[in-house]
């Protein structure tokens, strides 16, 4: 997917901007991003922003956010990256208090008040959001008369044994975000049932459990695009995903769906992705100068098509086109854990996930 042309996207001419600042290194023509296969970074963009600025850009790429952590983990004492593009607010808080993040000083345009929430500092940015929720396959439940969902405690039940797919909190981001919100939903019901509890009930209903969102999604959930791909199982009517995945669905289906997003009270999370500069890294120029560029109305505007994700930019919303908008409901009532909150326990979390569904 290409993304429209951004001549002009930047004020500062190249020379003024990054490779011409007196440094004798030159270290700043070149930016090296750990990330990972952000579907809105492609060549052609990462070539727009080399036009504008002059400098080169350098990948590494992991599997998903949590890949980002870990490469800055392992690489602290020797920093291979300046910048880091897709932790999100499940993962940021961890990045922080091991101070793996550097300040900034990109200048910021007006951000939509939901991105800026779970964090408004000065060591991340955020450049794209979304709502992660279940979704579920409305034909399928039609023809098996299944009632919709309309609480957790439904999907424990027989008619939902080995129907329901849920990608690692371990090892994927919308993973960890959806169980933290199956954490606070439990916790605002005030029951004798926790959600590790729900967890254990899920996995004795033969849930299954994938490393990933793309095998939970493309592999396993028979709602979505992935009934198109070789490989694809589809034994799952209910997976984890977007509350815009129908959305997107649609976008590309001329209007039509047949997944729609399942909202339910405190059962989805309100997901922020980051752009930030890696402490210890070089070329804090061209970090300010991609940050700036990621937020360009050029660039961010397009989010929803280019990289299936809300702008953050004030005012945006979702494209009508196909039915994108009409598709995405927005949750009345996300999680209310804090960012805060998620950094001090979600060991202790993915230890208690782990042991209540005998998952690695």
């Amino acid at each position: 997917m290409l993304i429209l042309p951004l001549s002009g996207c930047l004020g500062t001419s190249n020379e003024e901007l990054v490779c011409n600042d007196g440094l004798d290194s030159g270290d700043d023509c070149v930016l090296t991003i750990v990330t990972y296969d952000i579907i809105a970074i492609t060549d052609d963009v990462l070539n727009e922003f080399t036009n504008q600025t002059g400098v080169q850009v350098e990948m590494i790429r992991t599997d998903d956010a949590g890949g980002i952590l870990e490469h800055l983990l392992l690489t602290q004492d020797n920093p291979q990256a300046d910048l880091a593009l897709g932790l999100d607010n499940t993962y940021l808080q961890t990045a922080l208090q091991f101070d793996l993040l550097d300040e900034h000083n990109a200048e910021i345009p007006n951000l939509d008040s939901k991105a800026t929430a779970p964090y408004s500092g000065n060591k991340a940015v955020p450049f794209d959001q979304g709502y992660i929720c279940l979704n579920t396959d409305t034909q399928a439940l039609s023809e098996n008369n299944i009632s919709f969902p309309s609480t957790l405690e439904e999907l424990t039940s027989p008619e939902w044994k080995g129907r329901t797919a849920f990608p690692s909190p371990v090892t994927s981001s919308p993973g960890r975000a959806f169980m933290v919100a199956t954490i606070d939903y439990f916790e605002q019901q005030q029951s004798n049932m926790t959600a590790f509890d729900w967890w254990t009930e899920m996995a004795e209903n033969d849930a299954i459990f994938t490393s990933g969102w793309t095998e939970a999604y493309e592999t396993h959930y028979t709602g979505g695009y992935g009934i198109w791909n070789e490989g694809h199982i589809g034994d799952a009517w209910l997976t984890v995903s977007y509350c815009h995945s129908p959305g997107v669905e649609a976008f590309y289906g001329e209007n039509s769906t047949i997944s729609a997003a399942v909202d339910i009270d405190f059962a989805s999370f309100s997901q922020v992705e980051y752009a930030a500069s890696v402490n210890g890294g070089g070329s804090k120029n061209a970090v300010n100068a991609f940050i700036e560029f990621l937020l360009t109305d050029e660039v961010n505007t397009n989010m929803p098509e280019n990289n299936l994700m809300y702008s953050v930019l004030e005012g945006k919303d979702l494209p009508e086109t196909n039915g994108y908008r009409y598709h995405s409901p927005v949750p009345t009532q996300p999680s209310t854990i804090e960012m805060d909150r998620i950094g001090q326990e979600m060991e202790n979390w993915l230890k208690e996930w782990r042991d209540s569904t005998n998952s690695i």
